[in-house]
């Protein structure tokens, strides 16, 4: 049962020949996970796009496409994309260092709000969006099927495509050797230290300008997808196996074809697809297709996508989520201190996968407000700032982790809770989010780095809101 037509892919053409299970097991396993030294760090920063002066009004689509139209005559190293709703989202070209990445995204950023600025409209750092329904911007047959798909478990789906923006780090897979710096660590790593990244940068307390009750509403939206489209496989056996597992027993979103609709069969995995052939048999472009369409909090790409962290406030506010988990997974004293401060909360998770488990539900809705969450954040941002130096990190972006440090995650908050603050000050949230006073040097320790036991903290007042 084979289809003998070819596809273009990448710009050369590749046989539609019918794949068998061992067949997709084998190719899962190595376009997942390429190991080696942790030498690239990458992130992809999404962004809302609001009015610059009545934020609260709605884009219009004539609006959004004259500016995505000015955004292409910019030159930019990182790739410029737009997400179904309008959002926009920038993704570096992989970076040699930490620095190499701040330096290429942050002028790419530059350029970008410029150009918005001349449309009076402006980049906002918000996990979801405060006021707007969604609203699809972008009609296309992939997002079409993709909402079909999706409003079949509620409205959480349109809301993910529509109204949320993240950071999302990409980091490389690590070594095939076992070791801190092993992909198999590395792989626990990230889906343990996951809630912690949620409750530390939670920053989504509001949908339809009402509180709720929940301080990360966008990892919220993503749990009730369900944990075939946007959950993550048991933590057993080797990352690839378990992996390719899920790849398999995961719901096909559509099946495409070339004329008329795409057919969004129901609860078709992709191993049934295999097994039936039918309604015809998958290839190797569908099962590339497939994987874009798995949304776990943690991503094998050949490296690895940490998708679970909320957009960030002020213009360089992404920096401090990619410092930090770089700190914490390419220095090898910060990747074992961090697993040490996240092992304990393992017993947390009731053996459930992320993020359908009680620990990443605490993170979503409470925060750092949960004690044990708390104890792991200080240790692991303490472990970050020790790092940060030996990674050849700048006082400009060291500075920016301890001055977060100080402002949310020793007093067991997040941005979330200045939105909740100010939510009664005036119609925009986002925009008087108060600058945090940065934190002296005179206030570390003599070698400029911080002990895990000692509070890396300046003795300022915040600047008032």
């Amino acid at each position: 049962m084979s289809d003998s037509r070819s596809a273009a892919v990448g710009g050369c053409t590749r046989p539609r020949t019918a794949l068998t299970e061992a067949e997709v097991e084998a190719l899962v396993r190595g376009i997942c996970f390429k190991t080696g030294p942790p030498r690239t760090v990458g992130v992809e920063v999404e962004w809302l796009i609001h009015e610059l002066h009545a934020p609260w009004l709605p884009v219009t689509p004539e609006r959004l496409e004259a500016a995505y139209a000015a955004l292409k005559t910019v030159p930019l190293k990182s790739a410029l994309t737009v997400e179904p709703g309008g959002q926009l989202e920038l993704s570096s070209p992989p970076a040699g260092s930490l620095t190499e990445c701040v330096t290429t995204v942050r002028a790419d950023l530059d350029a970008v709000r410029a150009v918005l600025a001349g449309q009076d409209l402006r980049l906002v750092g918000l996990g979801h969006d405060p006021w707007h329904t969604p609203r699809r911007f972008l009609r296309e047959r992939r997002y079409d099927a993709l909402e079909a798909c999706l409003d079949r478990g509620g409205p959480a789906g349109r809301h993910m495509m529509c109204t949320s923006a993240s950071v999302q780090v990409c980091l490389d897979a690590g070594h095939e050797e076992p070791g801190p710096l092993g992909h198999v660590r590395r792989w626990w790593l990230a889906h343990r230290l996951g809630p912690v990244l949620v409750a530390a940068f939670a920053n989504s307390p509001l949908l339809g300008q009402r509180p709720t009750g929940w301080l990360s509403t966008r990892q919220l939206l993503w749990a009730q997808i369900g944990p075939g489209r946007a959950g993550a496989p048991p933590l057993d056996g080797t990352p690839r196996a378990a992996w390719a597992r899920h790849v398999l027993d995961a719901p096909v979103m559509c099946v495409r074809r070339d004329d008329g609709p795409w057919e969004v069969p129901e609860a078709l995995t992709l191993r049934q697809w295999v097994r039936s052939g039918l309604p015809r048999p998958p290839t190797e472009d569908d099962l590339d297709y497939h994987l874009t369409t798995l949304f776990p909090p943690v991503r094998p790409r050949g490296h690895l996508e940490l998708r679970m962290i909320d957009a960030q406030p002020g213009d360089d506010g992404w920096i401090v989520p990619l410092a930090v988990v770089t700190a914490l997974f390419d220095d090898p004293r910060a990747a074992e201190s961090a697993y040490r401060a996240v092992k304990p909360l393992t017993e947390r998770t009731c053996g459930l996968p992320a993020p359908h488990n009680p620990l990443w539900t605490a993170a979503a809705r409470t925060g750092l407000a949960d004690p044990e969450l708390h104890e792991a954040a200080v240790a692991c941002f303490a472990a970050a700032l020790e790092a940060l130096p030996r990674l050849g990190a700048g006082p400009e972006v060291t500075d920016a982790v301890g001055t977060f440090w100080d402002r949310y995650v020793r007093r067991g908050r997040s941005p979330a809770h200045d939105l909740l603050d100010r939510q009664h000050d005036g119609p925009d949230p986002a925009r008087s989010a108060p600058r945090p006073t940065r934190q002296p040097a005179a206030h570390r320790t003599r070698t400029g780095r911080t002990s895990a036991g000692q509070n890396p903290t300046a003795h300022g007042k915040d600047d008032p809101a």
